[in-house]
């Protein structure tokens, strides 16, 4: 299999510790991955993959074995790329900071509209602005999310105030946001409707990266084509117990794949993605 700079979302557990009212959460028994386990599904998606994402459900950051598994993804000659809610930066910080193998972090900062944290605005804003500081004289990429219009958004005026004090340099508009300072983003996005078997059908005529681009390791070994099947829906095979070029290849996986290629998409939670709706690709 050649390897190519595709992305592999690998979710080294599936607890979280906040409720967001945007994430559509899973149904599955809580779990978090053994090391071995990790290497297991690590090591299989090596030839795929150039890139690892330690989530696909779940806050990565609330596994006590992160740190080995940075070391682990390092070995393979991977880079790792971090999505949070941001309120556990300061306790894992020194892991963090000292990872070679962390290329980028992404904080949900939508999250604390989302919940109830118990804490207020400012120290949490101010715990991740410090980290992101931090991070980025290590070289690491940050990027703070507001991936809310649309949705619950009243809080965001004050947050951009908060983020113009932290960050105080003018700041260079990109086509997702903003480059507040080096290696330190600010991304907006729309508010958008997880796919769910549940929901009525929204059409077959679209198209997303699933297996084009990417595809996720569920934390009990599961393949599924993309990062937002948060309950397993599509199951391809298990990477614990199989090659995931047999897996790609399988049945289901190449059908899906072509019908996403030619814009007629074959699975029942596909046609019912409000993501892949509202992207143009």
């Amino acid at each position: 299999m050649a390897k190519r700079a595709f992305k592999a979302f690998i979710e080294i557990t599936n607890v979280c510790n906040l409720n967001c009212s945007f994430c559509h959460g899973t149904a599955r028994a809580h779990r978090f991955m053994s090391e071995e386990e990790f290497a297991l599904a690590a090591g299989g998606v090596q030839g795929f993959a150039d890139y690892l994402y330690f989530h696909l459900m779940g806050e990565p950051l609330l596994h006590p074995n992160i740190g080995r598994f940075f070391e682990i993804a390092g070995e393979l000659g991977f880079r790792v790329i971090l999505t949070t809610n941001g309120t556990l930066l300061k306790r894992r910080e020194r892991e963090l900071l000292s990872a070679p193998s962390l290329h980028k972090v992404s904080i949900s900062l939508h999250a604390y509209e989302a919940n109830e944290m118990g804490i207020s605005l400012e120290s949490y804003l101010s715990e991740c602005f410090d980290f992101c500081k931090r991070a980025a004289k290590q070289g690491i990429i940050v990027v703070m999310r507001l991936w809310n219009i649309g949705g619950e958004e009243e809080k965001n005026k004050e947050i951009l105030c908060a983020m113009h004090r932290a960050f105080p340099e003018e700041w260079r508009e990109l086509y997702s946001g903003y480059k507040l300072a080096d290696k330190v983003f600010l991304e907006w996005g729309e508010r958008f409707d997880w796919p769910d078997a549940d929901r009525e059908e929204m059409g077959s005529d679209h198209t997303c990266y699933g297996l084009r681009d990417q595809i996720g390791v569920l934390s009990d070994g599961t393949v599924v084509p993309c990062c937002l099947d948060a309950d397993g829906a599509i199951p391809l095979g298990n990477i614990f117990e199989e090659k995931l070029e047999n897996i790609l290849a399988s049945e289901r996986a190449v059908k899906l794949k072509n019908s996403l290629e030619q814009r007629s998409v074959s699975e029942h939670l596909c046609r019912r993605c409000g993501y892949a709706r509202q992207k143009k690709y």
